[in-house]
């Protein structure tokens, strides 16, 4: 099995758990490489390992989850959700082959507008979320339309399109649902809504959004995981799903409720300890 890995901190490549992680594959027969850039993958490698948190996963996925690689995350950050396996477990799933393959949806934002596809310096994929928000200190006039229907506008100091894998992340941090993985849906959800009856809104993933602003400061910001840039009040931004899924290494160990209990301590109730 030839497996490349992607570090995105520096200081990992010290850390011992890491090395022990590599020294044991290669002990083990695995072909093991570092993969930094898309170019560095090697023909027929098998898997990718992400080594440190939900970040790091999210800059592997967009080197890799085109090309149809599937990612393992390793867990050296805080929380975890799709990096949550530790290191002592990786090497024996491996082995004994106990581990299966999740498909996660991907999201695909382009823009349209005057100059927009100069000005667009990212990659347009993201596995848990497209969002625009305010670079200014006035809010955004935000005008949304699913398959062609516009929705009355959010005004607001953003809005999330998440996917069932983005949750989670900054999806639950606004207020947005949490979602099981394998959940065939989006969600919008928006960021301190001036509106007192507006609440997120569940969506097929195969919905199709045009997503355009007003704002005094006449910009804004769209951010697609971990990257963000700068946009302008006549461009729009078109979301859809990719042509293709994150393909995501799933120890059978691991399990999604098992991470919520353990991570974002849910259901924590001196009832339940019993």
């Amino acid at each position: 099995m030839k497996i490349g890995y992607f570090i995105l901190k520096e200081s990992l490549r010290e850390d011992p758990h890491v090395i022990k992680l590599l020294d044991e594959l290669k002990a083990a027969s695995y072909e093991v490489y570092e993969i930094r850039v898309k170019s560095d993958v090697l023909p027929e490698t098998d898997l990718v390992l992400s080594m440190g948190g939900d970040g790091t996963f999210l800059s592997a996925a967009h080197l890799v989850s085109d090309i149809g690689l599937p990612i393992l995350g390793v867990n050296f950050g805080r929380i975890g959700f799709l990096c949550e396996n530790s290191p002592e477990d990786v090497l024996k799933a491996l082995m004994e082959g106990d581990f299966s393959i999740e498909y996660r949806t991907v999201l695909n934002a382009t823009l349209k507008g005057p100059g927009a596809r100069k000005r667009i310096g990212m990659l347009p994929y993201s596995v848990n979320e497209v969002a625009i928000h305010r670079k200014g200190p006035s809010m955004l006039g935000i005008r949304v339309s699913v398959n062609g229907e516009t929705l009355p506008t959010y005004w607001a100091d953003g809005l999330i399109v998440s996917t069932s894998s983005g949750s989670t992340a900054y999806n639950l941090s606004a207020g947005g649902p949490i979602c099981m993985p394998d959940t065939k849906v989006l969600t919008i959800t928006p960021i301190a809504p001036h509106n007192l009856n507006v609440r997120p809104l569940v969506l097929p993933e195969t919905a199709k959004l045009d997503i355009a602003f007003e704002s005094r400061d006449g910009i804004a910001q769209m951010s697609t995981d971990n990257s963000t840039m700068e946009i302008e009040k006549d461009w729009t931004i078109h979301v859809e799903m990719a042509q293709f899924s994150l393909k995501r290494i799933r120890l059978a160990e691991s399990g999604f409720v098992r991470a919520l209990t353990s991570r974002l301590f849910w259901g924590e109730d001196m009832r339940n300890n019993g």
